[in-house]
């Protein structure tokens, strides 16, 4: 099997660090008229996107973060965005209401937390899927409590 040239390996370590594919173009000595030829040739070919799952399966690696360390994070960025706390007035008294910490912090680490377990199934390929309707005391009409 035919190994990538020094030029393409240029390329994906370039790749691997910037995420720019011009910017890698450049730093292999690629020419950058012929960009919109070889910037497709170069990330269509099976040896490059292999040397590019490689590289990034190795940082990954070499940054040891347990799957059980993301999951627990994601958690607690949950649990805590979602607490309720008191609302106070100007004066710092406080009003008796409560409100969610960071409501969208709290639903965007449930999301991804969702997503990394991969409960990302919709209603026709989850037949248990009921949507999720979010209440928070703020929302409610003093005079309906």
């Amino acid at each position: 099997m035919k190994q990538l040239t020094i030029q393409q390996k240029l390329f994906v370590s370039e790749y691997i660090k910037s995420l720019d594919s011009e910017k890698a173009l450049k730093v292999a000595g690629y020419e950058l008229k012929n960009k919109d030829k070889a910037l497709p040739r170069l990330l269509s070919n099976p040896k490059i996107i292999t040397e590019i799952k490689e590289q990034l399966k190795h940082q990954i690696d070499v940054l040891n973060v347990s799957k059980g360390y993301v999951v627990q994070k994601l958690l607690q960025i949950a649990e805590f965005s979602l607490e309720e706390e008191e609302i106070s007035d100007k004066d710092g008294n406080y009003t008796g209401k409560k409100k969610l910490r960071d409501a969208s912090a709290g639903l965007k680490a449930l999301e991804s937390l969702c997503k990394y377990l991969g409960f990302t199934g919709t209603k026709e390929e989850n037949s248990e899927y009921k949507e999720a309707k979010i209440i928070t005391i703020s929302n409610l009409d003093d005079k309906k409590i």
